[in-house]
């Protein structure tokens, strides 16, 4: 039985798909979910309706199981429990042998050190942009005093509800609301229309 999982909707599970039907996989579960995540539904099923004594488990990286290593002993704990064998064809691990669980065990410590290494990184790198005065997110929304009569005309008109005018501009509500200041937008449209981002 194979099991693929990417961490996103927009991440293509095709290569692990691909290389777990090269592998024999008779059957393929897939799974949407970051690997962090204890919630797993397909993994789950399997773990609990799927698998069989004999059976082997077929992944395409151990990180595919797990994140990180507590979680990664723990679910190859209840699979041997079960007779079942892991096998994940990147690395060339096979539980089954005891070689193999000892590799499973060293390259799941490492993948936890690498990925804390590279946390670690991040932290320091959004440290030193704050420290050198860059904020976090996207650049806030600018609109030029010139180009503010526009939007200002057309909310004075009052056909245009505030919404209409920010899409029109470009912008959400509340950047709209933020350039322009309450006093410019007509008391019915303002009252009807709360800033929203």
């Amino acid at each position: 039985m194979g099991y693929a999982r990417v961490s996103t909707t927009d991440q293509s599970p095709e290569l692990q798909l691909e290389a777990l039907r090269r592998a024999g996989c008779e059957r393929v579960y897939t799974e949407r979910a970051s690997g962090a995540r204890d919630d797993r539904p397909e993994l789950a099923r399997m773990l609990r309706d799927v698998l069989r004594a004999g059976d082997t488990l077929v992944i395409w990286k151990i990180d595919r199981l797990a994140r990180s290593l507590k979680t990664l002993i723990a679910t190859a704990d209840a699979l041997e429990r079960q007779g079942v064998g892991l096998m994940s064809l990147t690395e060339s691990i096979d539980t089954t042998t005891p070689g193999g669980k000892l590799v499973f065990h060293l390259f799941g410590a490492i993948a936890q050190f690498e990925r804390a290494l590279i946390r670690e990184r991040t932290t320091a790198g959004l440290i030193e942009a704050r420290r050198r005065g860059r904020k976090d997110g996207r650049p806030p929304a600018f609109i030029a005093d010139d180009v503010l009569a526009a939007p200002r005309a057309l909310m004075a008109e009052g056909k245009l509800p505030v919404r209409a005018v920010a899409k029109r501009m470009g912008v959400s509500v509340a950047t709209l609301y933020q350039h322009l200041g309450r006093r410019d937008v007509p008391e019915r449209l303002a009252g009807a229309e709360p800033a929203r981002a």
